[in-house]
């Protein structure tokens, strides 16, 4: 165990960050197993192009990052609001697009 500890030393991983990946981790693999129970097929909403659910994560963990980017750059260091804004966004992602 020290061995692998010691090799991830450098990454300074905090369990914040475990959590992180963790969970996109978990979202990947529920997306898989919701593409292979139920297939969908890809729906045109307000952008006006064809998306998935896959799609539709993907945008929503990219609006993700520059909500928490923009945020910490104009309010500070606190992220609850910004993940509370995060999850409105995700839904209204997965509700319109």
């Amino acid at each position: 165990m020290d061995s692998v500890s010691e090799n991830l030393a450098w990454m300074a991983w905090t369990w914040q960050t475990g959590l992180f990946f963790a969970v996109i981790a978990a979202l990947l693999a529920l997306f898989t197993l919701l593409g292979v129970w139920r297939p969908e097929r890809a729906r045109v909403g307000v952008l006006g192009i064809p998306t998935t659910r896959g799609d539709r994560l993907f945008i929503t963990l990219l609006g993700s990052a520059f909500i928490n980017l923009a945020w910490l750059g104009l309010v500070g260091p606190n992220l609850g609001w910004a993940l509370a804004l995060c999850l409105v966004y995700a839904l209204a992602v997965f509700r319109l697009v």
